[in-house]
């Protein structure tokens, strides 16, 4: 049976469009596929040069004049992806690409916070951070095989006015509500919704913050 031409232009356009979405899968970089939260090869060229790039940014951070405020916030603003203008980092800082921190007004970080930016770490006005608080995007296959050469990451994000205590560790692909109170030293490995205080490895709700 023949096809009318109405038929065939619409099987034509089909298949262009499998055509260029195929072209878009072959054609990702390893960075798209990183920010993506697919597997991707995390020692290419083009994101070991931009994991350099942020080492010698914390390192300037980490080893400024305190007093130099200009040095300071230049730095700031080359390293964080957004919100570097009224940040607040305590140094030493440590973080793999900066690009990925998005970052509210006036978010603080206490001495020795580490932020694994694989993926975008997104994080509301006015949030503190104790000291050594770790947020991680980045995570491994469970196939060691694969593990071997690939990775791959899950966002992270936490609301405005959160107060996160020392030593706290966010996992991969953790949502955190605004103005809730994260106990020192807590595993916060699932979401944790907002106006609570939660505590505890893993870390659950304790209660509303009702004061």
């Amino acid at each position: 049976m023949e096809l009318t031409s109405e038929a065939k232009t619409e099987k034509t356009v089909v298949i262009e469009a499998d055509r260029i979405s195929l072209t878009e899968v072959i054609m990702k970089t390893e960075k798209e596929k990183m920010l993506a939260g697919e597997l991707y090869d995390a020692f290419c060229s083009e994101l070991l040069q931009a994991r350099n790039r942020s080492r010698v940014l914390c390192q300037t951070l980490n080893t400024a004049d305190p007093t130099n405020e200009a040095v300071y916030r230049q730095t700031l603003l080359q390293l964080i992806g957004k919100g570097g203008d009224t940040a607040l980092i305590t140094p030493p800082f440590h973080c793999d690409y900066g690009a990925n921190i998005e970052l509210g007004e006036r978010v603080y970080f206490n001495f020795n916070c580490i932020v694994l930016d694989v993926c975008l770490v997104k994080i509301g006005d006015f949030t503190l951070f104790g000291p050594a608080v770790q947020i991680y995007t980045g995570t491994h296959p469970m196939n060691a095989e694969l593990r071997r050469k690939q990775e791959f990451g899950k966002p992270v994000e936490i609301g405005s006015d959160v107060w996160v205590g020392g030593g706290a560790i966010i996992c991969p692909g953790v949502k955190i509500g605004s103005k809730t109170v994260i106990g020192a030293g807590s595993v916060v490995t699932k979401d944790i919704p907002e106006g609570v205080f939660a505590a505890g490895n893993p870390c659950r709700v304790i209660r509303e913050i009702t004061e």
